[in-house]
């Protein structure tokens, strides 16, 4: 019980952030023909945070199941890079490993990262009571928005555009907080050129593509950027 109240007071800073994503979510989703079951799946199987609100958007658009699969993998592809430095801490979790391994969000990654254990707290259990509750709260969120959307009286046409919008707070948020902008610049600029060279139709997962070769190639350069460490000309 102990740990439980441990892992608990770990993800109260990210209550907020899943509430309200995860609300905008649902209501989103009902606004795009779908119920709340659907909802309360796509919290369990995808969890992909502001992945989802994109994917609402997109289905509404009429883009192709396996396009929307292939910008999930391409947007979340991050989770690759900076999972892997737990991947041996969750072998060691047994049955739990791929639970971890799918519930392994930005959020949960932060607190695992900066979590320091008490000494009569099970590490594993913690980390296992985090991602486990962080979930719980998402599919409660994402559902609970469905549900209101389907409750309020009045005409939610345009709440899309709080997708726009909510990534628009998150790309400023990164450049400002974010220690390296090459991330951001090859984000911009391949998608520029590309919208440029194969129109509004045909160049987001083709930019999607060259921003991860260059960050990719230039990750090395990030992680010294990012630890305060500039090359000497």
């Amino acid at each position: 019980m102990k740990t439980f109240r441990f892992a608990i007071k770990q993800i109260i800073p990210l209550l907020f952030s899943y509430l309200f994503v995860g609300i905008a979510f649902g209501i989103l989703i009902h606004e795009a023909g779908y119920s709340a079951l659907w909802a309360f799946l796509s919290g369990i199987f995808i969890y992909a945070g502001s992945m989802q609100i994109v994917m609402a958007s997109l289905m509404t658009s009429g883009v192709p199941l396996h396009m929307v699969a292939l910008m999930t993998f391409f947007i979340n592809a991050r989770h690759i890079f900076y999972g892997l430095g737990f991947i041996d801490k969750f072998r060691k979790m047994g049955w739990k490993y791929p639970y971890m391994v799918l519930t392994l969000t930005d959020e949960t990654y932060s607190v695992l990262c900066s979590i320091k254990y008490p000494d009569d707290v099970d590490e594993q259990k913690t980390d296992f009571y985090i991602a486990l509750l962080c979930h719980l709260l998402w599919i409660f969120s994402c559902t609970m928005g469905a549900l209101l959307g389907q409750m309020l009286p009045f005409d939610l046409t345009g709440i899309e555009f709080s997708a726009t919008a909510f990534f628009v707070v998150v790309c400023v948020n990164q450049w400002r907080q974010f220690g390296s902008h090459i991330p951001a610049i090859a984000g911009f600029a391949s998608a520029i050129v590309l919208y440029i060279l194969l129109g509004a139709d045909s160049f987001l997962l083709p930019a999607l593509s060259v921003s991860l070769i260059v960050l990719i190639i230039m990750k090395d350069t990030i992680n010294m950027q990012m630890k305060g460490i500039t090359y000497d000309n």
